[in-house]
This record gives structure tokens, sequence and C-alpha cells, in this order.
């Protein structure tokens, strides 16, 4: 299951997202926000983050404005790798050297064209398995001596 989740800078596109998984038969929760007030992204990060680490959630999908400050509220959480993706190349390495499980994007960024193909790329480039990619992962979750 994917975990979706939006700030109103960010429901425009994630109603595009949705639209894309249900004709892709693709199984989701939606976590909101679920109209255009404003609100705060932190909240929505959160329900994502939460859902993908307790295993209800394989990755998640993450929009707000630009995509970067809801990434980094997600990215506050051990074993949470979140990526900001505006173009497949990046959609694809992440999953691929990084295996991140929440893409994030930005609604005021990119187009809807462009972000379902990056969605697509996402959700479907396997994490390659490398043991210098594995080494790395492990690294960002063990925190450096100061």
């Amino acid at each position: 299951m994917i975990a979706l989740g939006c700030d109103h800078g960010g429901y425009e596109l994630m109603q595009e997202v949705i639209a894309h998984l249900d004709e892709k038969g693709i199984e989701y929760k939606n976590f909101g926000t679920y109209d255009t007030k404003s609100t705060d992204y932190p909240i929505y990060a959160r329900k994502v983050v939460k859902s993908i680490l307790s295993g209800e959630s394989e990755k998640g999908i993450l929009i707000c404005g630009t995509g970067l400050g809801i990434s980094i509220t997600a990215n506050r959480y051990k074993g949470i790798r979140a990526a900001v993706c505006h173009d497949c190349f990046s959609a694809e390495a992440t999953r691929q050297h990084n295996d991140a499980n929440i893409l994030a994007m930005g609604g005021r960024v990119v187009g809807p064209g462009l972000a379902l193909m990056i969605v697509d790329t996402f959700l479907n480039t396997p994490f390659s398995g490398d043991e210098r990619h594995k080494r790395r992962i492990s690294l960002i979750d063990t925190p450096e001596e100061e």
C-alpha cells in the first residue's frame, strides 16, 4: 500500500496522483489534506511516516508547494528516506541507490504529466541491493559520534 499526504500547496497535484493510482489499480491510503485551505505540512508528513514505520504502507508520496518542507519533516524519522524528485532520473536513482521509501514533490514546481511519470518511475524501480548502497544506507541511520 502507498501512503499519501499533502498540504494545501500539494492538494491539486495529489488529486492527479490519486486518479492515476486509481486508474492503475494501486492501493493507497490518503492521509489528507482534503482541500486547499491553508494547513501545516508536518501533520501529513508524520501520518505518512507512521504508516510506513508501522508496516501498514510500503512507500509514501508527499506533496507540498515545493516538496522541501514536507520531505525535511519526514526525514527526521529513523528508517525514513524521503527524496524530493522533480525528474524521472532522480526518482529512479533514489530508489536504486538510496532505497528511498517516500517520494516528495512540489505541487508548484512540477506539472501533472511529469509528476505521474515520476510516480511511476519511483513505484516501479527496485532497490539495487548493491552492498555499497546498503552500507551507505546503514550509515544514514547511524549517528556519528561528535
